[in-house]
Protein backbone atom coordinates (compact mmCIF):
# COMPACT_ATOMS: atom_id res chain seq x y z
CA UNK A 1 0.00 0.00 0.00
CA UNK A 2 2.81 2.75 0.93
CA UNK A 3 4.44 1.84 -2.84
CA UNK A 4 0.51 3.02 -4.03
CA UNK A 5 0.07 6.17 -1.72
CA UNK A 6 3.91 6.98 -2.88
CA UNK A 7 2.86 6.94 -6.26
CA UNK A 8 -0.06 9.53 -5.81
CA UNK A 9 2.24 12.10 -4.34
CA UNK A 10 2.65 15.00 -6.62
CA UNK A 11 -0.81 14.47 -8.16
CA UNK A 12 -4.15 15.91 -7.47
CA UNK A 13 -5.41 12.50 -5.76
CA UNK A 14 -3.14 12.91 -2.53
CA UNK A 15 -2.92 15.36 0.04
CA UNK A 16 0.10 15.43 2.45
CA UNK A 17 -0.26 17.04 5.54
CA UNK A 18 3.55 16.83 7.46
CA UNK A 19 2.27 19.24 10.42
CA UNK A 20 1.13 17.67 13.51
CA UNK A 21 -2.23 16.20 13.33
CA UNK A 22 -4.18 15.25 17.02
CA UNK A 23 -6.67 12.37 16.69
CA UNK A 24 -9.14 14.69 17.84
CA UNK A 25 -8.83 16.19 14.29
CA UNK A 26 -8.24 13.60 11.94
CA UNK A 27 -11.99 13.08 10.76
CA UNK A 28 -12.53 16.75 10.13
CA UNK A 29 -9.63 16.42 7.54
CA UNK A 30 -11.26 13.59 5.67
CA UNK A 31 -14.66 14.81 5.82
CA UNK A 32 -16.06 15.58 2.00
CA UNK A 33 -11.98 15.33 0.66
CA UNK A 34 -11.74 14.30 -2.79
CA UNK A 35 -8.02 13.18 -2.28
CA UNK A 36 -6.32 10.62 -0.36
CA UNK A 37 -4.87 12.38 2.75
CA UNK A 38 -1.57 11.32 3.78
CA UNK A 39 -1.26 12.14 7.77
CA UNK A 40 3.02 12.15 8.68
CA UNK A 41 2.45 13.22 12.33
CA UNK A 42 -0.84 11.87 14.00
CA UNK A 43 -1.56 11.85 17.73
CA UNK A 44 1.44 11.70 20.34
CA UNK A 45 2.67 8.76 18.81
CA UNK A 46 3.27 11.04 15.94
CA UNK A 47 2.39 7.59 13.67
CA UNK A 48 1.68 7.92 9.80
CA UNK A 49 -1.60 7.19 8.86
CA UNK A 50 -3.68 7.18 5.43
CA UNK A 51 -7.50 7.27 4.41
CA UNK A 52 -9.60 7.87 1.41
CA UNK A 53 -6.95 5.94 -0.03
CA UNK A 54 -9.80 4.03 -2.64
CA UNK A 55 -11.99 6.81 -2.34
CA UNK A 56 -12.41 7.99 -6.19
CA UNK A 57 -12.35 5.49 -9.17
CA UNK A 58 -9.70 7.26 -10.54
CA UNK A 59 -7.65 6.04 -8.13
CA UNK A 60 -8.96 2.19 -7.92
CA UNK A 61 -8.68 2.34 -11.62
CA UNK A 62 -5.12 3.66 -11.04
CA UNK A 63 -4.82 0.55 -8.61
CA UNK A 64 -5.54 -1.93 -11.50
CA UNK A 65 -3.47 -0.02 -13.95
CA UNK A 66 -6.31 1.14 -16.01
CA UNK A 67 -7.95 4.33 -17.28
CA UNK A 68 -11.49 4.50 -15.25
CA UNK A 69 -13.04 3.65 -18.49
CA UNK A 70 -11.86 0.88 -18.64
CA UNK A 71 -12.03 -0.60 -14.62
CA UNK A 72 -14.87 -2.95 -14.83
CA UNK A 73 -13.74 -4.66 -17.82
CA UNK A 74 -9.82 -5.17 -16.48
CA UNK A 75 -11.29 -6.58 -12.92
CA UNK A 76 -13.49 -8.83 -15.02
CA UNK A 77 -10.90 -10.36 -16.92
CA UNK A 78 -8.37 -10.28 -13.84
CA UNK A 79 -11.41 -13.00 -12.31
CA UNK A 80 -10.55 -15.09 -15.09
CA UNK A 81 -6.60 -15.61 -13.71
CA UNK A 82 -6.21 -18.86 -12.30
CA UNK A 83 -4.38 -17.75 -8.83
CA UNK A 84 -0.82 -18.16 -7.99
CA UNK A 85 -0.20 -18.23 -3.96
CA UNK A 86 3.63 -18.73 -2.79
CA UNK A 87 3.76 -19.31 1.15
CA UNK A 88 6.97 -17.38 2.46
CA UNK A 89 8.74 -17.35 6.13
CA UNK A 90 8.45 -14.57 8.81
CA UNK A 91 12.04 -13.67 7.66
CA UNK A 92 10.71 -12.80 3.82
CA UNK A 93 7.20 -11.38 5.20
CA UNK A 94 7.86 -7.30 5.61
CA UNK A 95 4.89 -7.58 7.72
CA UNK A 96 6.00 -9.81 10.17
CA UNK A 97 9.05 -7.33 10.61
CA UNK A 98 8.32 -6.48 14.06
CA UNK A 99 6.40 -9.03 16.27
CA UNK A 100 4.49 -7.79 19.58
CA UNK A 101 2.32 -10.19 21.64
CA UNK A 102 0.87 -10.41 25.26
CA UNK A 103 0.76 -6.75 26.88
CA UNK A 104 2.81 -5.10 24.25
CA UNK A 105 0.07 -5.97 21.53
CA UNK A 106 -2.34 -2.99 22.42
CA UNK A 107 -4.88 -1.90 20.56
CA UNK A 108 -4.91 1.72 21.92
CA UNK A 109 -1.85 2.36 21.15
CA UNK A 110 -2.36 3.05 17.14
CA UNK A 111 -3.80 5.90 15.86
CA UNK A 112 -7.14 5.06 15.68
CA UNK A 113 -9.66 7.77 15.49
CA UNK A 114 -13.55 8.40 16.42
CA UNK A 115 -14.78 9.18 12.82
CA UNK A 116 -18.25 10.38 13.23
CA UNK A 117 -19.87 12.57 16.45
CA UNK A 118 -21.81 9.69 17.78
CA UNK A 119 -20.05 7.06 16.91
CA UNK A 120 -19.36 3.91 20.26
CA UNK A 121 -15.92 4.45 20.27
CA UNK A 122 -12.75 4.98 17.85
CA UNK A 123 -13.52 2.33 15.20
CA UNK A 124 -10.49 0.68 12.93
CA UNK A 125 -12.31 0.99 10.10
CA UNK A 126 -10.14 -0.54 7.25
CA UNK A 127 -9.27 -3.23 8.18
CA UNK A 128 -9.96 -7.09 6.13
CA UNK A 129 -10.47 -9.83 7.58
CA UNK A 130 -8.86 -13.65 6.86
CA UNK A 131 -10.81 -16.82 8.55
CA UNK A 132 -10.41 -20.07 7.45
CA UNK A 133 -13.86 -22.15 6.76
CA UNK A 134 -13.40 -25.36 8.68
CA UNK A 135 -15.84 -27.27 5.97
CA UNK A 136 -14.30 -26.28 3.04
CA UNK A 137 -10.90 -25.07 4.22
CA UNK A 138 -11.30 -22.46 1.52
CA UNK A 139 -10.01 -18.56 3.61
CA UNK A 140 -12.86 -16.27 4.19
CA UNK A 141 -12.15 -12.76 3.32
CA UNK A 142 -14.06 -9.65 3.69
CA UNK A 143 -14.01 -6.28 5.46
CA UNK A 144 -15.39 -5.22 8.76
CA UNK A 145 -15.40 -2.66 11.22
CA UNK A 146 -13.79 -3.03 14.87
CA UNK A 147 -14.80 -0.98 17.57
CA UNK A 148 -12.00 -0.53 20.04
CA UNK A 149 -13.39 -1.78 23.68
CA UNK A 150 -10.36 -2.12 25.56
CA UNK A 151 -6.35 -2.51 24.88
CA UNK A 152 -7.00 -6.41 23.24
CA UNK A 153 -10.89 -6.29 22.92
CA UNK A 154 -13.08 -4.98 19.85
CA UNK A 155 -16.41 -5.02 19.32
CA UNK A 156 -16.80 -6.16 15.38
CA UNK A 157 -20.09 -5.83 13.21
CA UNK A 158 -21.05 -9.15 11.76
CA UNK A 159 -23.73 -8.35 9.33
CA UNK A 160 -26.36 -11.09 7.91
CA UNK A 161 -26.25 -12.90 5.75
CA UNK A 162 -22.43 -13.34 5.27
CA UNK A 163 -19.57 -16.33 4.78
CA UNK A 164 -17.99 -14.74 8.10
CA UNK A 165 -21.22 -14.92 10.28
CA UNK A 166 -22.01 -18.49 9.10
CA UNK A 167 -18.84 -19.05 9.87
CA UNK A 168 -18.41 -17.81 12.96
CA UNK A 169 -22.15 -18.97 14.31
CA UNK A 170 -21.37 -22.68 13.70
CA UNK A 171 -18.07 -22.19 15.47
CA UNK A 172 -20.11 -20.55 18.87
CA UNK A 173 -22.67 -22.83 18.14
CA UNK A 174 -20.36 -25.51 19.29
CA UNK A 175 -18.57 -23.86 21.98
CA UNK A 176 -15.41 -22.66 19.99
CA UNK A 177 -13.84 -19.50 19.38
CA UNK A 178 -13.14 -18.63 15.69
CA UNK A 179 -9.53 -17.86 14.71
CA UNK A 180 -9.48 -14.47 12.75
CA UNK A 181 -6.84 -11.80 11.28
CA UNK A 182 -7.56 -8.38 10.15
CA UNK A 183 -4.93 -6.85 7.84
CA UNK A 184 -5.02 -3.18 8.46
CA UNK A 185 -3.12 -1.22 5.35
CA UNK A 186 -3.46 -3.55 2.22
CA UNK A 187 -3.29 -2.47 -1.87
CA UNK A 188 -6.74 -1.21 -3.00
CA UNK A 189 -6.51 -4.42 -4.95
CA UNK A 190 -6.47 -6.48 -2.38
CA UNK A 191 -9.70 -4.59 -0.68
CA UNK A 192 -11.80 -5.16 -3.59
CA UNK A 193 -11.07 -8.49 -3.68
CA UNK A 194 -12.86 -7.93 -0.15
CA UNK A 195 -15.91 -6.79 -0.73
CA UNK A 196 -16.24 -9.62 -3.79
CA UNK A 197 -18.98 -12.61 -2.55
CA UNK A 198 -18.25 -15.10 -5.32
CA UNK A 199 -17.98 -19.21 -4.46
CA UNK A 200 -14.44 -19.78 -4.03
CA UNK A 201 -10.83 -19.79 -2.09
CA UNK A 202 -11.39 -15.67 -1.58
CA UNK A 203 -7.03 -16.23 -0.89
CA UNK A 204 -6.63 -17.10 -4.33
CA UNK A 205 -9.53 -14.17 -5.51
CA UNK A 206 -6.91 -11.95 -3.64
CA UNK A 207 -3.95 -13.76 -6.44
CA UNK A 208 -6.38 -13.25 -9.22
CA UNK A 209 -7.43 -9.81 -8.83
CA UNK A 210 -3.53 -9.04 -8.53
CA UNK A 211 -2.38 -10.25 -11.98
CA UNK A 212 0.37 -12.03 -9.77
CA UNK A 213 1.64 -14.47 -7.22
CA UNK A 214 0.72 -13.88 -3.85
CA UNK A 215 2.89 -13.81 -1.45
CA UNK A 216 1.47 -14.86 1.90
CA UNK A 217 2.84 -15.88 5.57
CA UNK A 218 1.35 -18.12 8.03
CA UNK A 219 0.25 -16.18 11.39
CA UNK A 220 2.55 -16.49 14.96
CA UNK A 221 -0.81 -16.93 16.56
CA UNK A 222 -3.07 -18.87 14.34
CA UNK A 223 -3.36 -20.53 11.39
CA UNK A 224 -4.19 -18.48 8.79
CA UNK A 225 -2.33 -16.95 5.89
CA UNK A 226 -1.97 -13.67 5.39
CA UNK A 227 -0.20 -11.32 2.39
CA UNK A 228 2.89 -11.24 3.27
CA UNK A 229 3.36 -7.48 2.13
CA UNK A 230 0.40 -5.95 4.56
CA UNK A 231 1.10 -3.12 6.13
CA UNK A 232 -0.14 -4.03 9.98
CA UNK A 233 -1.96 -7.66 10.66
CA UNK A 234 -4.16 -7.83 14.14
CA UNK A 235 -4.24 -11.46 15.22
CA UNK A 236 -6.54 -13.01 17.49
CA UNK A 237 -10.21 -14.67 17.88
CA UNK A 238 -13.60 -14.65 17.48
CA UNK A 239 -15.05 -15.77 21.07
CA UNK A 240 -17.59 -18.36 21.78
CA UNK A 241 -20.14 -16.08 23.01
CA UNK A 242 -22.17 -15.50 20.45
CA UNK A 243 -23.67 -11.84 20.01
CA UNK A 244 -22.63 -11.07 23.28
CA UNK A 245 -21.84 -7.31 23.82
CA UNK A 246 -22.70 -3.84 22.40
CA UNK A 247 -21.41 -2.39 19.14
CA UNK A 248 -22.32 0.94 17.97
CA UNK A 249 -23.55 3.32 16.96
CA UNK A 250 -21.70 4.36 14.11
CA UNK A 251 -21.91 6.12 11.08
CA UNK A 252 -22.64 3.71 7.99
CA UNK A 253 -22.19 3.26 4.26
CA UNK A 254 -25.39 4.73 3.38
CA UNK A 255 -25.18 8.32 4.94
CA UNK A 256 -26.99 7.68 8.14
CA UNK A 257 -25.97 5.87 11.60
CA UNK A 258 -26.55 2.28 12.43
CA UNK A 259 -27.71 1.93 15.79
CA UNK A 260 -26.45 -0.20 18.17
CA UNK A 261 -26.60 -3.76 17.85
CA UNK A 262 -25.32 -7.00 19.86
CA UNK A 263 -22.09 -8.49 17.92
CA UNK A 264 -19.34 -10.68 18.98
CA UNK A 265 -16.20 -9.50 20.39
CA UNK A 266 -12.65 -10.15 19.22
CA UNK A 267 -9.85 -10.43 21.03
CA UNK A 268 -6.11 -9.60 19.97
CA UNK A 269 -3.34 -12.38 20.54
CA UNK A 270 -0.61 -10.43 18.17
CA UNK A 271 0.30 -7.32 16.54
CA UNK A 272 2.35 -7.79 13.36
CA UNK A 273 4.04 -5.27 11.43
CA UNK A 274 6.28 -3.51 9.32
CA UNK A 275 9.37 -1.72 10.45
CA UNK A 276 7.53 2.12 8.75
CA UNK A 277 4.23 0.19 9.07
CA UNK A 278 1.44 2.78 7.31
CA UNK A 279 -1.87 2.86 9.54
CA UNK A 280 -5.04 2.87 7.25
CA UNK A 281 -8.79 4.29 8.29
CA UNK A 282 -11.61 4.25 5.52
CA UNK A 283 -13.85 7.53 4.91
CA UNK A 284 -17.54 6.12 5.21
CA UNK A 285 -20.76 8.08 5.76
CA UNK A 286 -22.17 11.31 6.00
CA UNK A 287 -23.53 13.42 3.49
CA UNK A 288 -20.31 12.83 0.67
CA UNK A 289 -20.56 9.69 0.12
CA UNK A 290 -19.42 9.74 -3.30
CA UNK A 291 -15.74 10.87 -1.84
CA UNK A 292 -15.69 7.55 0.40
CA UNK A 293 -13.79 4.65 0.26
CA UNK A 294 -16.87 2.43 1.37
CA UNK A 295 -18.83 3.43 -1.40
CA UNK A 296 -16.83 3.27 -4.30
CA UNK A 297 -15.37 -0.01 -3.82
CA UNK A 298 -19.14 -1.06 -2.94
CA UNK A 299 -19.79 0.03 -6.53
CA UNK A 300 -17.35 -1.71 -8.27
CA UNK A 301 -18.60 -5.05 -6.30
CA UNK A 302 -21.80 -3.91 -7.46
CA UNK A 303 -20.62 -3.31 -11.04
CA UNK A 304 -19.51 -7.14 -11.16
CA UNK A 305 -21.86 -8.49 -9.91
CA UNK A 306 -24.75 -6.82 -11.85
CA UNK A 307 -22.60 -7.43 -15.15
CA UNK A 308 -22.20 -11.43 -14.66
CA UNK A 309 -25.78 -11.39 -14.17
CA UNK A 310 -26.17 -9.45 -17.46
CA UNK A 311 -24.06 -11.86 -19.57
CA UNK A 312 -26.88 -14.31 -19.49
CA UNK A 313 -30.07 -11.88 -19.32
CA UNK A 314 -29.55 -10.02 -22.19
CA UNK A 315 -27.16 -10.23 -25.59
CA UNK A 316 -25.36 -6.98 -25.49
CA UNK A 317 -24.74 -5.41 -22.09
CA UNK A 318 -22.62 -2.38 -22.88
CA UNK A 319 -21.67 -0.25 -19.30
CA UNK A 320 -22.49 -1.06 -15.88
CA UNK A 321 -22.59 2.13 -13.06
CA UNK A 322 -23.44 1.82 -9.59
CA UNK A 323 -23.51 5.29 -8.30
CA UNK A 324 -21.49 6.07 -5.04
CA UNK A 325 -23.86 8.62 -3.79
CA UNK A 326 -26.10 6.38 -3.34
CA UNK A 327 -23.51 3.62 -1.35
CA UNK A 328 -22.45 1.80 -4.25
CA UNK A 329 -25.39 -0.39 -4.31
CA UNK A 330 -28.65 0.73 -4.60
CA UNK A 331 -28.70 2.65 -7.51
CA UNK A 332 -27.60 1.46 -10.62
CA UNK A 333 -27.20 2.39 -14.53
CA UNK A 334 -26.88 -0.25 -17.11
CA UNK A 335 -26.85 1.00 -20.72
CA UNK A 336 -27.21 -1.86 -23.52
CA UNK A 337 -28.08 -2.43 -27.16
CA UNK A 338 -31.53 -3.65 -27.17
CA UNK A 339 -31.51 -6.82 -30.25
CA UNK A 340 -35.11 -7.65 -29.47
CA UNK A 341 -37.68 -5.94 -27.86
CA UNK A 342 -37.98 -6.38 -23.86
CA UNK A 343 -34.54 -7.07 -23.02
CA UNK A 344 -34.25 -3.71 -21.09
CA UNK A 345 -36.86 -5.09 -18.77
CA UNK A 346 -34.80 -8.42 -18.89
CA UNK A 347 -32.13 -6.57 -17.74
CA UNK A 348 -34.08 -4.32 -14.48
CA UNK A 349 -35.32 -7.88 -13.50
CA UNK A 350 -31.76 -9.44 -13.54
CA UNK A 351 -30.40 -6.17 -11.69
CA UNK A 352 -33.01 -6.83 -9.11
CA UNK A 353 -32.61 -10.71 -8.92
CA UNK A 354 -28.67 -10.64 -8.54
CA UNK A 355 -27.89 -8.81 -5.35
CA UNK A 356 -30.59 -7.53 -2.16
CA UNK A 357 -29.02 -4.52 -2.36
CA UNK A 358 -29.83 -2.91 -5.78
CA UNK A 359 -32.87 -0.76 -5.72
CA UNK A 360 -33.29 1.44 -8.42
CA UNK A 361 -32.33 0.14 -12.15
CA UNK A 362 -31.95 2.56 -14.80
CA UNK A 363 -31.30 0.94 -18.28
CA UNK A 364 -30.36 3.23 -21.06
CA UNK A 365 -29.49 3.44 -24.91
CA UNK A 366 -25.95 3.24 -26.27
CA UNK A 367 -25.40 7.08 -26.39
CA UNK A 368 -26.13 7.37 -22.85
CA UNK A 369 -23.00 7.60 -20.57
CA UNK A 370 -24.05 5.71 -17.34
CA UNK A 371 -21.40 7.56 -15.60
CA UNK A 372 -22.88 11.33 -16.47
CA UNK A 373 -25.60 11.88 -13.98
CA UNK A 374 -26.36 15.02 -16.38
CA UNK A 375 -27.02 12.28 -19.51
CA UNK A 376 -29.09 10.15 -17.12
CA UNK A 377 -31.54 13.35 -15.98
CA UNK A 378 -32.07 14.01 -19.42
CA UNK A 379 -32.86 10.59 -20.53
CA UNK A 380 -35.33 10.57 -17.54
CA UNK A 381 -36.78 13.74 -18.79
CA UNK A 382 -37.19 12.83 -22.71
CA UNK A 383 -37.44 8.93 -22.95
CA UNK A 384 -39.39 8.24 -19.84
CA UNK A 385 -42.96 7.49 -19.61
CA UNK A 386 -44.20 6.69 -16.41
CA UNK A 387 -47.44 4.49 -17.40
CA UNK A 388 -45.33 2.73 -20.04
CA UNK A 389 -42.07 2.28 -18.99
CA UNK A 390 -41.42 2.05 -14.52
CA UNK A 391 -41.19 -1.50 -13.44
CA UNK A 392 -42.24 -1.33 -9.24
CA UNK A 393 -41.95 -4.98 -7.70
CA UNK A 394 -42.21 -5.71 -3.73
CA UNK A 395 -41.68 -8.06 -0.89
CA UNK A 396 -38.19 -8.64 -1.82
CA UNK A 397 -35.38 -9.39 0.06
CA UNK A 398 -33.89 -5.81 0.88
CA UNK A 399 -30.73 -4.20 2.87
CA UNK A 400 -32.33 -4.13 6.82
CA UNK A 401 -29.79 -0.94 7.12
CA UNK A 402 -31.85 0.80 4.35
CA UNK A 403 -33.97 3.96 6.77
CA UNK A 404 -36.64 3.75 4.31
CA UNK A 405 -38.12 0.55 5.26
CA UNK A 406 -40.84 0.74 7.69
CA UNK A 407 -39.37 -0.67 11.25
CA UNK A 408 -38.06 -4.57 11.65
CA UNK A 409 -39.10 -4.71 8.29
CA UNK A 410 -36.71 -7.31 5.96
CA UNK A 411 -38.30 -6.76 2.38
CA UNK A 412 -38.97 -3.58 0.54
CA UNK A 413 -39.59 -2.44 -2.73
CA UNK A 414 -37.43 -1.98 -6.24
CA UNK A 415 -38.18 0.46 -9.23
CA UNK A 416 -36.74 -0.27 -12.63
CA UNK A 417 -36.44 2.98 -15.10
CA UNK A 418 -36.64 1.57 -19.08
CA UNK A 419 -35.07 4.89 -20.36
CA UNK A 420 -34.71 3.42 -23.58
CA UNK A 421 -36.71 4.36 -26.90
CA UNK A 422 -39.21 1.86 -27.52
CA UNK A 423 -38.00 -1.00 -29.50
CA UNK A 424 -37.31 -0.06 -33.65
CA UNK A 425 -38.24 4.18 -32.55
CA UNK A 426 -34.97 5.00 -32.53
CA UNK A 427 -34.84 5.86 -35.93
CA UNK A 428 -36.79 8.85 -36.28
CA UNK A 429 -35.72 12.52 -36.73
CA UNK A 430 -36.93 12.93 -33.31
CA UNK A 431 -34.94 10.59 -31.50
CA UNK A 432 -31.79 12.08 -33.18
CA UNK A 433 -29.51 14.62 -31.05
CA UNK A 434 -28.37 17.11 -32.01
CA UNK A 435 -24.12 17.93 -32.93
CA UNK A 436 -22.37 20.16 -35.00
CA UNK A 437 -22.10 19.35 -38.58
CA UNK A 438 -19.44 17.35 -39.83
CA UNK A 439 -18.70 18.03 -43.66
CA UNK A 440 -17.95 14.85 -45.59
CA UNK A 441 -18.99 13.34 -48.89
CA UNK A 442 -17.31 13.49 -52.30
CA UNK A 443 -17.07 16.52 -54.20
CA UNK A 444 -19.78 17.57 -56.81
CA UNK A 445 -19.66 20.48 -59.75
CA UNK A 446 -23.05 21.85 -58.17
CA UNK A 447 -26.14 20.77 -55.96
CA UNK A 448 -27.77 19.26 -58.89
CA UNK A 449 -24.99 16.89 -59.54
CA UNK A 450 -25.21 15.90 -56.06
CA UNK A 451 -28.67 15.49 -55.59
CA UNK A 452 -28.03 13.07 -58.31
CA UNK A 453 -26.57 10.92 -56.11
CA UNK A 454 -29.31 10.60 -53.75
CA UNK A 455 -30.58 12.33 -50.91
CA UNK A 456 -29.01 14.67 -49.23
CA UNK A 457 -28.67 16.89 -45.99
CA UNK A 458 -27.57 20.60 -46.41
CA UNK A 459 -24.54 19.73 -44.55
CA UNK A 460 -23.79 16.87 -47.04
CA UNK A 461 -24.56 19.57 -49.93
CA UNK A 462 -21.77 21.75 -48.58
CA UNK A 463 -19.56 19.22 -48.24
CA UNK A 464 -20.57 18.27 -51.90
CA UNK A 465 -19.85 22.21 -53.49
CA UNK A 466 -16.75 22.25 -50.74
CA UNK A 467 -18.56 25.43 -49.13
CA UNK A 468 -17.35 27.39 -46.14
CA UNK A 469 -20.20 29.37 -46.18
CA UNK A 470 -23.57 27.64 -46.96
CA UNK A 471 -25.62 30.40 -48.42
CA UNK A 472 -24.24 29.91 -52.14
CA UNK A 473 -26.01 26.40 -51.44
CA UNK A 474 -29.41 28.02 -50.29
CA UNK A 475 -29.11 29.81 -53.70
CA UNK A 476 -28.65 27.34 -55.64
CA UNK A 477 -31.83 25.30 -53.39
CA UNK A 478 -33.53 28.77 -54.74
CA UNK A 479 -32.86 27.98 -58.56
CA UNK A 480 -33.70 24.52 -58.13
CA UNK A 481 -36.85 25.21 -57.17
CA UNK A 482 -38.49 25.77 -60.77
CA UNK A 483 -37.29 22.48 -61.61
CA UNK A 484 -40.03 19.80 -61.58
CA UNK A 485 -39.08 17.11 -58.85
CA UNK A 486 -36.97 19.07 -56.23
CA UNK A 487 -38.54 17.68 -52.62
CA UNK A 488 -37.74 16.72 -48.82
CA UNK A 489 -38.18 13.68 -47.39
CA UNK A 490 -39.95 13.11 -43.54
CA UNK A 491 -35.54 13.28 -42.59
CA UNK A 492 -35.61 16.94 -44.24
CA UNK A 493 -33.31 15.74 -46.77
CA UNK A 494 -33.30 17.13 -50.38
CA UNK A 495 -33.57 15.05 -53.30
CA UNK A 496 -34.63 15.89 -57.00
CA UNK A 497 -36.79 12.85 -59.13
CA UNK A 498 -35.26 11.80 -62.50
CA UNK A 499 -33.15 13.62 -64.54
CA UNK A 500 -34.62 17.04 -65.93
CA UNK A 501 -33.76 19.30 -68.46
CA UNK A 502 -31.38 22.31 -66.76
CA UNK A 503 -33.50 25.99 -67.54
CA UNK A 504 -32.50 27.80 -69.95
CA UNK A 505 -30.78 27.32 -73.33
CA UNK A 506 -29.06 23.71 -73.88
Amino acid sequence: MRDFVEGLAGSDELQIVDDPVDLADVAEVFEGNPRAVWLRQVGPERAELVGGVVGSRARLARAFGVAPGALLPEVLRRLRNAPEIVEVGQDQAPVQQVVLTGADADLTALPVHLQHGLDGAPYISASVDYVLDPKTGWTNVGMRRLMLRAPHTTGIDLVSPSDLRAIYEAAAGNGRPLPISFVVGSHPIDQVAATMRLPVNELGLVASLRDAALPVVRCVTNDIRVPADAEWVLEGYLDERGHAESEGPYGEFLGYYGAVKRNPVFHLTAVTRRHDALFQTATIGGRHMRHTDTAVLSGLRTEVMVWRALETAVREPLAVCATPASGGMFNVRIALRQRVPGEARNAILAAFGCLANVKNVFVVDPDIDVFSGEQLDWALATRFQADRDLIVDSGLRALPLDPSLAAGSRAGAKAGFDLTWPFGSGERIETMVPEPPRYAGPRRESVRAALADGPKYFAELMAALGSRDGREVVRELDALRAVPGLARDAMGRYSIAGPTPLPGPQ
